[in-house]
């Protein structure tokens, strides 16, 4: 496949600052799918040139042209490199370029992706655009603030159904050539990025709602798991809740979503096309609320995008995270406010904010508003700074502001910007002229540095009262910003079975120190938690007696938000070595296997597996034994046939190695002894055999015996994380060389990468150390840039943790490479280090 131009920030300044684009009409036949790798595109393009006899450039990621014509003229192709673009001479005030080519089909996930249904041969496609991946399917001036209206038209096979940006104008039927060709309305002005196409036998389903025309699709294979119901739902809801707070109606007459297969990220904005993660969120097995919500969550984040990042683009790259921390921000208020997922700010607490936190704490940490010099560097980006910290800054703004004024700058935003573009400093203004308050400062603060800062209390006591509460505010070195954090400051006590809040008060917390002189003279609680309702973006820390009352008392917490703030406190305080392995393990015992919701369940579920990382090699077995038997009996407990009892059955599947255990799981497996109520369905039936792969209780064969009863693509993909996990020699080689081959398509790697390391397998990984860190800069050359640094963190050797392992790293990273190629590297060598600190600690306990 043909490489893509690097666009860097300067040259598309430049030629903003030389074009306007009025207009493109794209061609694409698709017919020749099942011949070739390759398929034809015709482009035409309307522009103006503010400097007549200037030259200039336009991306066409092409196997090869066939030929160019710019004003009738025939443009010399002869020197065209996909790398470089195709170079235009002597342009005048208006021009009208045409260019014939052949592109290609991907499997990475970029461009226009094809893939092959193994259940029954259907062949589907998808078109993945952002960053800069539209060049890779017509020619295009590939940068965010050249918008341009879009016609598209396709030529596929009879059967097929296409779906763009647009309603479909005509749709003309060749019978004698069993194809036909579909014609689509000319768009709205859009950014090639967001521009769609989506082609193949999808199954669909349509309502209209609000006089939009909403389709809903997927592979024919899969269509009796679609959910309409449950997904127009969400989508009404999203739509009646924008409506009524952000002013400005959404602007096209169709709103689709298309499960699309083999996908690299969660969901892509697509102006009225969106594109979701089949296998993430198409569900085909019994599902937990905490994924129905996630759902929701993608559902409603997507759409937020079409009057943010959509409507109203940004002008380059470096207000990326503008776009994608106001969709994550506005995703979980509207989940609050119109769907029954009002708890979502718990969710976005448990599973979303820890993420920006685990971000802001690495090495390569970055500031959220961070510059972006050319389309490569920004890939990295897409990380827990951007989405999570971004929107937590954002939700900390809409309390400083109001959620009124907050609301009436957005209007004031989207109607003055719509169909063009905007840079962060219009929002912030909009927003000031709306609240009346200044904002450049919280800005700069808290958008312009990295890191993030620790909360601690200290406490004098006497007679048990508080003599003195102070909050200290702990910065890293690296990153040495203190910050004013507004926080509310919970005192809880213990009546009866329940932890009661007696008293809240809120306070600003500056500089190092900040004495809380309201609390002296007062009863000292069981429970005191700094940043109650978890109002600002900081980790936190509780004193000796807090800590002793969570970890046998967090689930007697009425509301979930602080119950999640324990869980985050305690997260950090493994992470930081400040909590020892066994004591974590033993609050998943003792609180979470009494929590009731769903969402901290299934995330902290995660953390304690992930916890024995940090724990005495010497006591790693017994803790993950009083875990494994925590889980089972909380499924023992657990309703039948509901959430909490599925989730522990994973749980308690990923931890069990005991012999006994493992032949109770296998059992299932074989239908025998299952708990009343749990469905042992395709999905749970891959988690249950995965985990015994990885304990060595079942060989490769029944890998095998379950591809054949789940010949799916899910079955596929989950199969290559198991084959991964084998335990032996042989499995491991193979799956490193599916790993690292470059024509490896893309879900083949990553789930080969995701089964590859399990803590308990170092011996097995570890003579891949050096092959690892030789496949880096090798894989960054050939993979495009999002899959090579995806490659760089999922293939980390994770499980290695040894001080030997951190002086081969030191050694690799302190040779002259990229920073972007050094980035996995460096954060995996973080997480080592932290994992080690974290072992010492747990030793000495």
């Amino acid at each position: 496949m043909a490489a893509t131009h690097i666009l860097t920030r300067d040259e598309a300044r430049r030629r903003a600052e030389l074009l306007h684009v009025d207009s493109y009409t794209v061609e694409l036949d698709l017919t020749g799918h099942a011949a070739g790798d390759t398929f034809s595109s015709r482009t035409a393009v309307e522009f103006s040139c503010t400097e007549p006899g200037a030259e200039t450039f336009i991306e066409i990621a092409a196997e090869r042209i066939e030929d160019a014509y710019l004003n009738g003229e025939q443009v010399d192709i002869t020197l065209f490199d996909p790398k470089d673009g195709l170079r235009l001479t002597g342009l005048a005030a208006e021009n009208s370029l045409v260019v014939n080519a052949i592109c290609a089909y991907s499997t990475d996930g970029q461009g226009l992706h094809r893939m092959t249904d193994p259940v029954d041969k259907e062949t589907y496609l998808y078109s993945q655009f952002e960053v800069a991946d539209a060049q890779r399917v017509y020619a295009c001036f590939d940068q965010p603030d050249l918008k341009a209206s879009f016609t598209f038209q396709v030529r596929t096979p009879e059967q097929w159904t296409v779906i763009s940006n647009m309603p479909a104008v005509s749709e003309t039927v060749v019978e004698a050539a069993q194809l036909k060709v579909t014609l689509f309305e000319t768009s709205v002005r859009m950014s090639p990025y967001i521009t769609a196409i989506c082609a193949g036998p999808y199954f669909g389903v349509h309502e209209t709602h609000d006089g939009i025309d909403m389709g809903l699709y997927c592979r024919q294979s899969m269509k009796e798991h679609l959910d309409p119901d449950g997904v127009f739902e969400v989508t009404r809801q999203g739509f009646d809740h924008f409506h009524s707070k952000f002013g400005v109606r959404y602007p096209l007459p169709k709103y689709d979503q298309i499960f699309a297969p083999e996908y690299n990220f969660g969901a892509m904005e697509n102006f009225g096309c969106i594109t979701i993660a089949e296998a993430a969120f198409l569900f085909r097995s019994q599902v937990t609320d905490f994924e129905l919500e996630q759902r929701a969550n993608v559902i409603l984040h997507e759409m937020a995008h079409m009057w943010f990042g959509d409507l109203v683009t940004m002008r380059w790259w470096d207000d990326l995270w503008l776009n994608e921390s106001f969709a994550e921000w506005a995703s979980h208020w509207a989940n609050v406010e119109a769907t029954r997922f009002d708890g979502a700010w718990t969710t976005f607490l448990s599973a979303r904010k820890n993420w920006g936190y685990g971000a802001d704490q690495q090495p390569t940490t970055h500031p959220v508003y961070t510059d972006a010099a050319d389309t490569e560097e920004i890939q990295a980006n897409f990380d827990g700074i951007t989405y999570s910290k971004g929107a937590s800054i954002l939700k900390q703004l809409v309390a400083y502001v109001g959620i009124d004024p907050f609301l009436a700058g957005l209007r004031a935003y989207f109607e003055k910007h719509k169909f063009g573009n905007a840079v962060f400093s219009d929002l912030l203004g909009e927003l000031e002229t709306a609240s009346g308050k200044p904002l450049a400062d919280f800005a700069d603060t808290w958008l312009r540095t990295a890191g993030v800062s620790t909360l601690r209390p200290q406490i004098a006591v006497s007679d048990g009262e508080y003599r003195r509460v102070t909050v200290k505010q702990e910065v890293p070195a690296d990153h040495p910003t203190t910050r004013t954090h507004r926080i509310a400051i919970g005192l809880y006590d213990l009546e009866g079975d329940a932890l009661v809040r007696r008293d809240r008060l809120e306070v600003d917390v500056s500089g190092e120190e900040t004495e809380v002189a309201a609390l002296a003279g007062v009863k000292q609680p069981d429970l005191l938690l700094l940043n109650d309702d978890d109002l600002t973006y900081a980790k936190l820390r509780l004193d000796e007696r807090s800590l002793r009352t969570a970890v046998e008392h967090t689930s007697a917490l009425e509301d979930s938000l602080p119950r999640a703030l324990i869980w985050a406190a305690a997260w950090d305080m493994l992470r930081d070595a400040e909590l020892p392995a066994r004591r974590f393990v033993a609050l998943g015992a003792s609180s979470l296997t009494t929590e009731t919701d769903i969402n901290i369940v299934t995330v902290a579920q995660r953390q304690v597996a992930g916890s024995l990382a940090y724990a005495d090699p010497a006591a790693r077995a017994d803790l993950r034994e009083s875990w494994a038997q925590a889980a089972k009996t909380a499924m023992d407990t657990a309703p039948s046939g509901g959430d909490a009892q599925r989730s522990w059955a994973k749980a308690y599947a990923s931890a069990a190695r005991s012999k006994t255990d493992q032949a109770s799981i296998r059992g299932w497996l074989d239908g025998q002894g299952i708990p009343d109520g749990l469905a042992v369905d395709a999905d749970l039936r891959w988690a249950l055999l995965t985990g015994l792969v990885a304990g060595g209780a079942v060989d490769e064969a029944a890998i095998d015996y379950e591809l054949e009863r789940d010949d799916t693509a899910d079955g596929k993909r989950l199969s290559f994380v198991a084959r991964a996990a084998v335990p032996t020699v042989a499995a491991k080689e193979r799956a490193w060389e599916r790993i690292t081959d470059p024509n490896t398509e893309n879900y083949i790697r990553r789930s080969s990468m995701l089964g590859f390391a399990p803590l308990d397998q170092a011996d097995l990984v570890r003579p891949y150390l050096g092959r690892y860190l030789e496949a880096v800069p090798e894989l960054w050359e050939k993979l495009g840039a999002q899959q090579a640094v995806e490659f760089s963190k999922l293939a980390f050797p994770s499980c290695l943790i040894e001080t030997e392992t951190l002086a081969v790293l030191d050694g690799w990273l302190a040779e002259d490479r990229p920073a972007p190629v050094k980035r996995g590297v460096a954060e995996g060598r973080a997480d080592i280090a932290r994992a080690l600190a974290g072992r010492a600690l747990d030793a000495q306990s």
